[in-house]
């Protein structure tokens, strides 16, 4: 088969940006007087938006229907004052992207992330790449793994979806990828374990960015 383009996952697939929502949770948590958590346990309260990390992040006394507009809020303005120092690209990441570049292979962000905190660390910490489109999660479009900012990212740059790689760290991507109708890659750097990735659909698992060019007829 023969592919054209690729949409990667942002944390945990581009960015290792673990430490930085964990430290900014972590903060809030202090704040006001609740337990903090290891930042290895963030592992498993990122990927589905800010909203489901902070309630991940809550202890389980204040329950699952409490409110939490005014937590998001302050989340996201402590996350606002770390990103930047706290979410490097990981090892390789660079020069994948460069050589997809070179090769003219087309290639998108898709994150659960909220789309301003996406737009924005993508271009701050992944400059001079030229992605075809970038989103995050935005009013009235639901969040992966449901297909549908797949295949909007795919009609819009008028590749087929079948003709798309997507590559992500976590079972949300991999199935994103099923149900877009998407070869799903499974990067082992990540957030999530070998697996989840399996289990949810993954066609292929990767251990170093470079290991994906395989899949394109790169020179």
């Amino acid at each position: 088969m023969t592919f054209k383009a690729v949409i990667f996952d942002l944390d945990g697939t581009l960015l290792n940006s673990l430490k930085g929502l964990a430290d900014a949770m972590n903060m809030l948590l202090r704040r006001l007087d609740y337990p903090t958590h290891p930042v290895e346990q963030y592992k498993d309260f990122v990927g589905s938006g800010i909203t489901e990390t902070v309630r991940r992040a809550l202890p389980e006394s204040i329950g699952s229907n409490f409110p939490v507009d005014n937590f998001v809020r302050d989340y996201r303005r402590l996350y606002d004052t770390l990103w930047s120092e706290n979410s490097p690209p990981y090892d390789g990441v660079t020069d994948l992207l460069d050589r997809l570049r070179k090769e003219k292979i087309k290639t998108a962000v898709l994150s659960n992330k909220s789309d301003d905190f996406t737009k924005r660390m993508t271009a701050a910490l992944l400059p001079g790449h030229d992605f075809e489109m970038v989103l995050g999660d935005r009013p009235g479009i639901p969040r992966k793994p449901d297909p549908a900012a797949a295949l909007e990212i795919a009609e819009s740059i008028g590749i087929d979806p079948g003709q798309f790689v997507f590559v992500g760290d976590s079972g949300i991507d991999v199935e994103t990828a099923v149900r877009a109708g998407m070869y799903g890659v499974g990067v082992l750097w990540g957030f999530r374990e070998e697996e989840e990735l399996l289990a949810h659909g993954a066609k292929k698992l990767i251990r170093h960015p470079s290991e994906l060019l395989e899949m394109f007829p790169v020179k």
